[in-house]
């Protein structure tokens, strides 16, 4: 329940912050610019953030990471109500917002194997993907419905979902704190540079894992089009907030229908191969975005979009928490969240970027075809991420015994 609000919250906040720096500038490099502020927080704090969900109660870091996400809604909130005229105290708040997400995301995945048997852990994962494709459904149709209501005075607009926002925010935090599940710290030995760089030497010698997130990185970070979305509501398809907010919801509906499917039907054998399958067709799906004139035929494509994506995010979180000891799961999903949320908001910057060079068009094409490539290298690059089967831990760490050149014995 915790994730469904703070999600549908955050949806509905990033499309009102999208449509109103761009009625402010009408510049895609300030979209981009929008995801930068987001992401930079999660690289400079990458190392002390995976350190902090290891070190200290994972439960009390995440409420304080959004006890800070409501002050930033209050600013949004302020200067939508005033009618702020400059983007330069958005990107200062959104970088805020990124800091508190750069330190939460760690601690609240790292939080899960407290919550749930291992026996049923990957059904586990696939229920939480399908929340988070719930919300992520309501959110922006939320965020687009309450941009447009007939309000006058100064909620109207922005104001407005910024208030959903922060009842979204307040309702998270009652019901984190309510929980009763306090793990506790999980590394006891003093902070140095071997504890804090322990993520990246896991990740560095385990090439499933490697090759996972650097290939989710690149795939997302090549196939930005989301970002764009302001752009391609207002100017390719003329639909206005309202349709910002449909097609920011279809790539998740489609992908709630996948998850549900893999809830009752997971995943069982060639989960690796399945994965580089899911990731080509999102590739060609991001292209066709790009390509088409039509409101139905981009709903379709990114409906198709979501639905690849949800296919290889069960499969990547899979294998991540599957293959990590617990003790370190913090700092290897702050490693991820640098990898995988981070590819998200530095997409859009690249995204931005290039759209403010070749436009919109353009560079979504393109990069639908980038993301085609380096799906189709990694495969070749890692074998033992293309050969990965079944997603339990015997088999997965099977995998990593190949890889150190150990005989391989059948689980």
């Amino acid at each position: 329940m915790a994730r469904v609000m703070v999600i549908m919250g955050a949806e509905a906040q990033a499309v009102g912050v999208a449509w109103q720096v761009y009625e402010i500038t009408h510049k895609a490099i300030d979209l981009g610019y929008t995801g930068l502020a987001l992401f930079l927080p999660g690289l400079l704090f990458l190392l002390p953030a995976g350190h902090a969900a290891d070190r200290y109660d994972r439960r009390q870091v995440v409420l304080v990471c959004y006890l800070l996400q409501i002050l930033c809604t209050l600013a949004l909130l302020t200067f939508a109500w005033r009618g702020i005229h400059s983007v330069l105290p958005i990107f200062a708040v959104l970088f805020l917002i990124g800091t508190g997400r750069a330190f939460s995301g760690p601690a609240s995945a790292a939080l899960l194997p407290h919550l749930v048997p291992a026996d049923h852990f990957v059904n586990a994962v696939t229920w939480g993907t399908a929340i988070f494709q719930i919300a992520n459904i309501a959110g922006p149709a939320i965020g687009g419905l309450l941009y447009t209501l007939p309000i006058r005075h100064g909620l109207a607009g922005a104001p407005i979902v910024f208030v959903f926002t922060l009842a979204t925010l307040v309702w998270f935090v009652a019901l984190i704190a309510s929980l009763h599940v306090r793990p506790g710290r999980m590394e006891y030995r003093a902070i140095s540079a071997e504890v804090i760089l322990a993520g990246f030497n896991h990740v560095w010698k385990s090439r499933l894992l490697l090759g996972s997130i650097s290939l989710d990185l690149f795939v997302v970070l090549l196939g930005g089009a989301v970002s764009l979305m302001p752009i391609f509501a207002q100017d390719v398809l003329h639909t206005g907030p309202r349709g910002l907010g449909w097609l920011r919801a279809a790539p998740a509906g489609s992908a709630l229908v996948v998850s549900i499917w893999l809830t009752f039907w997971p995943l069982r054998r060639r989960a690796g191969a399945k994965m580089f399958l899911a990731l080509a067709i999102f590739g060609v799906a991001t292209s066709i975005f790009g390509l088409s004139r039509s409101l139905h035929v981009s709903l379709a494509a990114l409906m198709l979009m979501g639905a690849a994506q949800m296919v290889s995010l069960v499969i990547r979180l899979s294998m991540l928490q599957l293959a990590t000891p617990v003790e370190m799961l913090g700092r290897v999903s702050a490693v991820n969240s640098l990898f995988i949320t981070g590819a998200n908001e530095l997409g859009a910057f690249e995204s931005g970027l290039t759209a403010q060079w070749w436009g919109a068009v353009p560079a979504v094409v393109i990069g639908g075809i980038g993301s085609l490539v380096v799906t189709g290298l990694w495969s070749v690059f890692f074998p033992e991420l293309r050969c990965a089967d079944r997603l339990t831990p015997e088999a997965l760490m099977n995998v990593e015994e190949l890889e150190t050149g150990q005989t391989y014995s059948a689980s």
